[in-house]
């Protein structure tokens, strides 16, 4: 089982000297990645429905920091050596494939193949609104994105005619290092996320642990549908049982990475709560 911090980017780590001790510290004691999360913007009172928490509404008050996610990784990869750095999610359909495709080759470069594409369609419309971009059309726009994304990191030019994106001959460099090329995991809470899972990506982030072993079901039916070896699928989410009974029976529900929030607020108890978590849990995997 490997092991990921969660929301890494968000509040008092979106401050440099708390970001480097968080990522130095997980890097030390056996975290394999740092996982960050995005919005552009926050709408005030917002009617949409977050579907990650029983409240409805994002964790944590509408003006917490929230570093865009590409520049607080690239930050971190500055001071770190081997952990992945990783979106968990970035909002796909809000951004440009091409822009997308370019600042994660960079990151890849510069990280020396740390980076990881998480990416969602999406679920605050208000957002969408605000943006300019049509709610409607955000499955299509993250489909379409991630074909383009792909075409431009193959070796070569890229040519691309989509419904919603289009370019001639093209070139876009920095390639990623990666040989394998950078993995895309598809977030998300309910079967169409997990057969585009399926369909298109590296990895599924079942965001809503109470369905997983439904999202799981329908990702494995898909794969077969398609053809696809579904063990191809790391699967990564959280859990609220970190005991190595909790851990073994994720395990045995195909999970292959658990994530978990940062253990406090400070240096001293960040540096001591991932010790004790590398300890009890990491060590103990």
């Amino acid at each position: 089982m490997k092991f990921g911090i969660m929301y890494a980017n968000t509040g008092y780590f979106g401050l440099p000297e708390h970001a480097a001790e968080l990522a130095k510290a997980a890097e030390e004691v056996g975290f394999d990645s740092l996982w960050t999360v995005e919005h552009v913007l926050v709408p005030k009172g917002y009617q949409s429905v977050y579907p990650y928490h029983r409240s409805g509404r994002l964790r944590g008050p509408d003006e917490t920091p929230m570093p865009d996610p590409l520049l607080w990784m690239s930050f971190v990869a500055a001071v770190t050596t081997t952990i992945k750095l990783s979106t968990g999610v970035l909002i796909l359909p809000q951004r440009h494939p091409a822009y997308v495709a370019k600042e994660f080759a960079t990151l890849d470069s510069l990280s020396g193949g740390r980076a990881m594409l998480g990416v969602g369609i999406g679920w605050l419309e208000e957002e969408f609104n605000a943006l300019g971009v049509p709610f409607k059309h955000r499955v299509a726009r993250t489909e379409e994105s991630i074909r383009a994304i792909r075409d431009l990191w193959k070796a070569g030019p890229s040519t691309f005619d989509g419904e919603h994106f289009n370019w001639p001959e093209v070139e876009s460099n920095p390639k990623p290092v990666q040989a394998s090329g950078i993995p895309i995991i598809i977030g998300g809470h309910v079967p169409a996320a997990a057969r585009r899972a399926a369909r298109f990506g590296d990895g599924f982030f079942p965001g809503r642990i109470d369905r997983l072993d439904e999202l799981i079901a329908t990702l494995r039916k898909e794969c077969a549908a398609i053809d696809r070896n579904p063990d191809e699928v790391e699967i990564t989410t959280g859990t609220p049982n970190m005991t190595p009974d909790g851990i073994k029976e994720m395990e045995d529900r195909g999970v292959m990475r658990l994530t978990v929030a940062p253990p406090g607020r400070d240096k001293d108890d960040i540096r001591q709560g991932l010790e004790h978590f590398a300890e009890t849990v990491i060590n103990k995997s």
